[in-house]
């Protein structure tokens, strides 16, 4: 699990994933995994979008989501424990289960190309 102190980048967060996965992420991976479903009704762009710089909608409950990708949205991924408290949430709804360090990293990594 990633520590639960304060992080103050979202490369932070990311170096704490990858040193658990032991590997170096893909934001190939990443945007793969994002976009596709796993068995389950929802794909993390189900709510987030294809392209998560903008704002989403939940799908449920209609909910706006603010933009995931750090670039668009400076406050995601700068506290571990929130981080580790949405991913764990919403890998249970995608996937069915936590996700892997290497997912989490992966996805991460994907999300910190997306620039303006």
């Amino acid at each position: 699990m990633v520590s639960t102190a304060y992080a103050d980048t979202p490369a932070q967060i990311l170096d704490g994933y990858s040193a658990q996965a032991r590997t170096v992420p893909a934001p190939s991976r990443g945007q793969q995994f994002f976009t596709m479903r796993h068995g389950h009704d929802w794909a993390c762009a189900t709510c987030h979008g294809a392209m998560p710089t903008g704002n989403g909608q939940h799908a449920a409950t209609g909910k706006t989501i603010a933009p995931l990708a750090p670039a668009f949205n400076p406050e995601r991924f700068t506290n571990a424990t929130k981080t580790e408290k949405w991913l764990r949430r919403n890998c249970g709804d995608v996937v069915g289960r936590d996700c892997t360090p290497l997912e989490k990293a992966d996805i991460l990594s994907w999300l910190m190309t997306l620039k303006p």
